[in-house]
């Protein structure tokens, strides 16, 4: 795949990952702050329905993929999310519990970092040709 290419299907993650990141922003908000729920519990949660809709929306659009074993191309998109999911809560720990940055500005700074994890990963694992 040449510079081009990549820099295309980038956009088109940057475009699914901006809609999981509301769906992640907004499920988080509504079990952390309306329903009381443990911020990791809730970041958890929200990390995890908004990995499910990135899955289908990157295979379907993003990446176009033709596979036929959706079952293990999930399961491999799901593992690599579990260590962003590692990433992202560790990092909101260390800005937020470590040095009191803001909650919601210690997710987006995770959000960034893994947002450039997940591509490269799913890129060379999940969405190969």
């Amino acid at each position: 795949m040449n510079i081009k290419a990549i820099f295309s299907v980038f956009i088109k993650f940057g475009i699914v990952g901006f809609s999981s990141f509301i769906i992640d922003f907004s499920m988080t908000y509504l079990l952390k702050e309306r329903f009381k729920i443990n911020k990791f519990i809730a970041n958890t949660t929200g990390f995890l329905i908004a990995a499910t809709f990135n899955f289908f929306m990157n295979r379907l659009w993003t990446f176009k993929s033709q596979d036929l074993d959706v079952t293990a191309q999930f399961l491999k998109f799901m593992a690599i999310a579990s260590v962003g999911l590692l990433i992202n809560n560790g990092i909101i720990y260390f800005f937020n519990d470590k040095f009191r940055v803001n909650f919601y500005i210690s997710k987006i700074l995770a959000v960034i970092v893994v947002m450039f994890y997940n591509f490269s990963m799913n890129l060379l694992i999940t969405f190969t040709k």
